[in-house]
């Protein structure tokens, strides 16, 4: 984690009509990542039969669970109690960002709103998650990819490092990242991968190169083939910089 997402001060909201508490540990990893989680409410009408299962779960990982009562056979109590909760966190100005845990595009007006407000907004929530809410955050983290679903005991065998499963990347990601290097190349057309990455980030804030099999960007550039690759050493010996250049690129004349 870099000094600067050490010191950024998070606050995790999560919709609980929307997530498993079986993904709750790998989450709080992941949000880990990207700042510190001062601020972990979970929302949902604690007094249903099928919350039981949580007690434990807030308890082990210091969630505050919010109650809110379902008025009504939909869950829109619960999501307006996130939402005022979240405007008064964002008043009394003791984060930086916002971490909203949800499936639901009712956040969607929300998460524009507090990147307006200049926070950082960390979205997650599964694949099924509709684009609105997706584009509106900063980054969007499938549920998905950080807690993969256990293989059937038969598929066992024998102990494995666990390995993401690669999948094809689609032709207009490919292309993402291809004007996202051509968008920060310098003029002999190399470009800073974490510049790239975050270009790639404002463009399409759910990428992940784990979606399609790979732990670290680097390794999914190089799986495209597309991009020469140059380390280059920095004042520290033990960290390099790696730049990319397409490799169609060509050299205009001066």
């Amino acid at each position: 984690m870099s000094t600067q997402a050490e010191n950024l001060k998070l606050a995790v909201l999560i919709d609980s009509d929307n997530v498993s508490y079986a993904y709750v540990k790998p989450m709080l990893e992941e949000i880990a990542r990207y700042g510190t989680p001062t601020i972990k409410r979970i929302y949902g009408d604690w007094t249903q039969p099928e919350s039981t299962g949580w007690k434990n779960v807030l308890l082990e990982n210091a969630i505050t669970p919010i109650q809110q009562y379902r008025y009504t056979s939909g869950k829109n109590s619960t999501d307006s109690t996130l939402i005022i909760d979240a405007m008064d966190i964002l008043y009394t100005e003791r984060v930086g960002g916002f971490c909203i845990v949800s499936s639901d595009s009712d956040f969607t007006r929300l998460a524009t709103r507090l990147r307006e407000a200049g926070m950082l907004v960390i979205g997650i929530g599964e694949e099924k998650t509709p684009s609105p809410f997706i584009a509106a955050c900063d980054r969007f983290v499938f549920l998905e990819i950080i807690a993969p679903k256990p293989e059937p005991e038969e598929e066992k065998k024998k102990p494995e490092p666990q390995q993401l499963r690669r999948t094809k990347v689609p032709k207009e990601i490919r292309q993402l990242v291809r004007n996202s290097v051509n968008d920060v190349a310098d003029e002999d057309g190399w470009a800073f991968l974490g510049d790239v990455g975050n270009m790639i980030l404002r463009k399409n804030p759910a990428f992940d190169s784990r979606n399609y099999g790979y732990s670290k960007l680097t390794n999914f550039i190089k799986s495209l083939g597309m991009f020469e690759v140059d380390k280059r050493d920095t004042s520290n010996r033990g960290i390099k910089h790696i730049y990319i250049r397409d490799v169609n690129f060509v050299q205009s004349d001066k």
